[in-house]
């Protein structure tokens, strides 16, 4: 009687694994956008079809009562508006159910929390400049982000859930 269950069983297993596989394509791929400018514009990105989320890269210097500074190599200046042209991208991947996430962090940078209060006031900046907040001085101009991608590879492991949670 066992032999006689071991097709049936395979068989099941086999269906379960492909759902699975399939399940596993449908779930997405994320990927870093912005420190490459040969790499095409947020837009070009998202329509490829390839991706699910997109992390744009990176807030790479605040806390520490540092002024944030985003970095996007070769696409834009932020420091001189110039990003806010990004925005319009932005909205085109969101467009294609594709969810757009600011990185911070990264390798390179120049971050860190001193406090639970600074935590604080880094959550603040990063509600009003890219999430739902109001600020006059949004670097991807009127774009509103999905959400925030932590790449925390220094700056210490201090108070990153108080950033989190906030």
């Amino acid at each position: 009687m066992a032999s006689e269950l071991l097709p049936a069983v395979l068989l099941i297993s086999v269906a379960s694994l492909a759902g699975l596989a399939a399940g596993a394509r449908a779930s997405g791929v994320a990927i870093y956008w912005g420190q490459n400018g040969n790499e095409g514009t947020l837009a070009q990105t998202c329509a490829s079809g390839n991706y699910k989320f997109v992390n744009v890269a990176f807030l790479y210097t605040f806390g520490k009562g540092q002024t944030p500074l985003l970095n996007l190599a070769g696409h834009c200046d932020p420091a001189s508006d110039g990003c806010t042209g990004v925005g319009a991208d932005v909205r085109s991947c969101q467009r294609l159910g594709i969810k757009v996430m600011l990185s911070i962090g990264g390798g390179g940078g120049s971050y860190g929390l001193s406090s639970r209060a600074d935590a604080r006031l880094v959550a603040r900046y990063l509600w009003e400049n890219y999430l739902g907040g109001t600020s006059a001085s949004r670097p991807l101009g009127d774009a509103v982000l999905d959400g925030v991608d932590f790449d925390i590879e220094s700056g210490g492991s201090a108070h990153w859930d108080e950033l989190a949670r906030s």
